[in-house]
């Protein structure tokens, strides 16, 4: 059963659980989803962002065509504010930064994605530490996706030489889940024009 901490008629929002794709998968064995199980309560739910399937928090759903692409379009004009919660291996020095890397996807290795100055496209990351842990020497971190894509947030991280904890696709240890949950989730209401605002706590 999927946790819902929204649902009018327009759009519902979702919490995902860790290890459920966000929409079905290629084969026929990978149909069981996020989308799909609401669907099978909404069957006017779709799918407007994804989550990795590693990733747990906040997904947003339309409900109908014309409010996909409603929504859709304030994901494309940057209009909806997203945060992550994430720990990281080791100890981050900085209080604060911003990765800046362009992106694309390592084709022999996918979905793996990789650093590329020359075809990747352009992806920027802001972070912020919240917690040190030195005993355990892991950092806990807000992050702020100002772009969008794929795995960008588990990318960067790493880059930083701090991969998230049980990323083992960006050569974290490994561990019961990955460390990374989208906490928060900000946009305007394509029928009332209200801002809403929600926010989950991450499970680890």
């Amino acid at each position: 059963m999927i946790h819902l901490h929204y649902i009018d008629d327009a759009l519902l929002v979702a919490e995902k659980p860790a290890g459920l794709l966000s929409v079905p998968g290629r084969s026929e064995e990978n149909q069981d989803c996020v989308v799909a199980r609401l669907q099978a309560l909404y069957p006017d739910a779709l799918t407007v962002h994804r989550l990795d399937q590693v990733t747990s928090g906040l997904l947003l759903h339309a409900r109908g065509k014309a409010m996909q692409a409603a929504l859709s379009m304030q994901f494309e004009q940057r209009q909806v504010s997203k945060r992550y919660e994430a720990v990281v291996q080791g100890l981050l020095e900085a209080d604060a930064g911003e990765v800046d890397l362009p992106l694309i996807v390592d084709w022999p290795n996918r979905p793996k994605q990789m650093v590329d100055h020359e075809r990747g496209k352009p992806a920027l990351t802001r972070w912020q530490v919240l917690a040190r842990d030195a005993q355990a020497q892991r950092t806990r971190v807000a992050l702020e996706p100002v772009t969008g894509r794929s795995h960008q947030l588990r990318l960067h991280m790493a880059s930083l030489g701090h991969p998230i904890v049980g990323d083992v696709l960006y050569d974290a240890a490994p561990a019961q889940r990955v460390h990374l949950h989208a906490c928060a989730l900000g946009f305007t209401h394509p029928v009332t024009g209200a801002a809403l605002a929600f926010e989950s706590a991450a499970p680890f």
